[in-house]
């Protein structure tokens, strides 16, 4: 069984910095991508980041310039580090994996519970 588990969120200041992190355990194989979606309100999740395992990134464009995605292949952890937050980046946050366990050897996706991010003006 794989686990997705977020940390960090809450209230967090407009204009000030943001850190998430989430680790993946269970019998997990590879992983071929983690990263970040969110939810705001009534919206569809989005995606904020993502970074393969080959090193490639993506960024959603509301979050260019101020996002960094980051993970630690030895601990199957990804790191959300975000600047000058916006109210608008209020959102329930969502970790996210693209990888192969044991008990399900192809590629699948995985999330985590989510971890709630307000943004206070």
């Amino acid at each position: 069984q794989v686990h997705l588990v977020e940390s960090g969120g809450g209230l967090v200041q407009a204009g000030g910095p943001l850190s998430l992190s989430c680790a993946a355990s269970g019998n997990i194989l590879r992983i071929n991508v983690m990263g970040w979606y969110r939810q705001a309100p009534g919206k569809q999740r989005e995606v904020v980041a993502t970074l393969t395992t080959g090193g490639t990134t993506h960024y959603a464009d509301s979050v260019k310039g101020r996002c960094t995605v980051s993970t630690d292949n030895a601990k199957n952890t990804v790191y959300l580090q975000m600047s000058s937050l916006r109210p608008e980046d209020t959102a329930v946050y969502y970790c996210y994996a693209i990888l192969q366990s044991a008990t399900a050897p192809w590629l699948s996706d995985y999330w985590g519970q989510g971890t709630q991010v307000t943004v206070s003006t």
